[in-house]
């Protein structure tokens, strides 16, 4: 086992390895922190949530008007 075409053939797969290893590493990382960069560009849930409470009550009070007008203008609904 002296024979260095081994040692040197040992080493150039273990610089490969490592190589490929480290590459797929540094990919994922890149993935997660554009994963965690879009998380953070997206609006939350809790904005969406207010949203549509909020889009509820409008559509509550537009009803009511509607029937405050009809009332007024003595239509029976």
């Amino acid at each position: 086992m002296q024979d260095p075409i081994f040692y040197l053939t040992m080493a150039a797969a273990s610089l490969s390895a490592i190589t490929i290893l480290a590459m797929t590493a540094l990919r994922g990382w890149n993935g997660w922190l554009d994963l965690k960069r879009t998380e953070l560009m997206r609006p939350s849930d809790d904005a969406a949530t207010a949203s549509a409470g909020s889009r509820i009550e409008v559509a509550d009070l537009k009803e009511r008007i509607r029937k405050l007008e009809a009332i007024a203008a003595g239509v029976d609904l």
